[in-house]
């Protein structure tokens, strides 16, 4: 038995799939779910379909910055500017000049509005720069997202959040000094499948939730910061395991009060000199939920949950992936609505553009990340000392959150 296997059956944390048959039918739970789609709820909004809304002509959409040219703001957030109806591209900030200015020919995005990191500061005198959009390692969140709110320039930001409590605490205190919005860039809550099942566990078609199960692995050769301590904070948990522990946030409506949670770093790996390349962890919810998950850097590709019902099993496989994303439900009968894939990035982005015209509060904002942040800490504890770590009892984030597109 291999030290991964140890920790798994010790901890007994893969909980075993729901089998047998089910005493009763779900047909009229799930016609009701089926007809609650076309209805907004109070506790559970539906974002608006990006193809549904009339796109904004170009001279009233809401200008933003992206602050990083990576991967991701190369791959997936200049293409999500070019269908969104909403927003606009109309600065970048990079360290790469030469990058910087190829993009910018590529864009649209004026000459004058390419910053380095030195000169971020300029952007305040950027009249079409709305928003600030920060794409960095999770150690440089609250640097830009502090310098942005002191040029008076709104911010949405990746997750995780940042690397501490207390620089979520200081990001949340300086744009609320500076009057202006602060968002956390979580796009599984305004992907419209997975606020479909959001509304099956709510609804409670197949009955109360007992117990949930979320994984969010690849397999990594190299991955440069993230494999750093100092500027990711932790590794697969905040990169990987923030998807698990956010959406089963989002689905229940509800806020853990215990954590536990075990690592595992293989010897002589160069990849994980410093951060753990496996994290199991279990979150317990005041109703009683127990959900199992599990983040690895060091694992064939894997990002789904399935939500252990009274009288059925559903979830997403894959749930967490950019594209591709895949409802089920046991039994199905009848079928599951037909959602079409959207562009997640487009839609953070036309809500980020909504709150900004209409001064309206993000869905996520800093209150969230900050939450996360406490858990993500907690699980580090928890592994560290070997128990269970207590969570501070903290007001429904329902006090915080705006509502999003109906």
């Amino acid at each position: 038995m291999n030290a991964d296997q140890e920790i798994l059956n010790r901890r007994n944390f893969v909980s075993r799939t729901v089998r047998g048959a089910f005493a009763l039918s779900l047909g009229p739970q799930l016609a009701q779910f089926v007809a609650a789609q076309e209805q907004t709820r109070s506790d559970t909004p539906a974002p608006q379909s990006t193809d549904a809304v009339e796109p904004w002509p170009l001279e009233k959409r809401v200008g933003f910055a992206l602050v990083g040219l990576g991967r991701l703001s190369i791959d997936q957030l200049i293409p999500a500017f070019r269908v969104s109806k909403k927003a606009k591209l109309t600065a970048l900030v990079s360290g790469d000049p030469a990058k910087a200015q190829r993009l910018a020919q590529e864009n649209g995005v004026k000459p004058e509005a390419i910053y380095d990191y030195k000169t971020f500061g300029r952007i305040k005198d950027n009249p079409e720069v709305q928003v600030v959009y920060v794409v960095l390692p999770n150690s440089m969140h609250a640097e830009f997202t502090v310098a942005a709110a002191g040029a008076g320039k709104h911010v949405l930001c990746e997750k995780p959040m940042e690397v501490s409590v207390a620089k979520c605490q200081q990001m949340i205190a300086e744009c609320q000094r500076a009057k202006v919005k602060l968002m956390i860039a979580y796009r599984i809550q305004y992907e419209p499948m997975n606020r479909a099942m959001q509304r099956i566990v709510r609804q409670q078609v197949f009955g109360p939730s007992k117990f949930i199960e979320s994984a969010n692995g690849l397999h990594v050769d190299q991955m440069g910061w993230r494999l750093k301590k100092e500027m990711s904070g932790g590794g697969a948990v905040g990169d990987l395991g923030v998807y698990c522990m956010n959406t089963i946030r989002f689905l229940l409506g509800e806020e853990p009060i215990e954590v536990s949670a075990e690592t595992f770093r293989p010897p002589n790996d160069p990849r994980f000199k410093e951060v753990d390349a496996t994290t199991i962890f279990q979150l317990r919810f005041p109703s009683g939920v127990l959900a199992n998950c599990v983040c690895s850097f060091d694992s064939h590709a894997t990002q789904s949950y399935r939500v252990a019902a009274g009288r059925g099993t559903f979830g997403m496989d894959p749930s967490f992936p950019y594209h591709g994303l895949k409802m089920f439900a046991k039994p199905n009968d009848p079928p599951l609505p037909q959602i079409s894939e959207m562009d997640q990035f487009a839609n953070e982005l036309d809500h980020m553009a909504d709150c900004v015209v209409n001064n309206r509060q993000p869905y996520t904002p800093g209150e969230e990340g900050l939450q996360d942040q406490r858990i993500i800490e907690a699980i580090f504890e928890s592994a560290q000392h070997g128990k269970v770590v207590k969570l501070p009892t903290i007001d429904k984030l329902d006090a915080f959150r705006g509502t999003p597109p109906a």
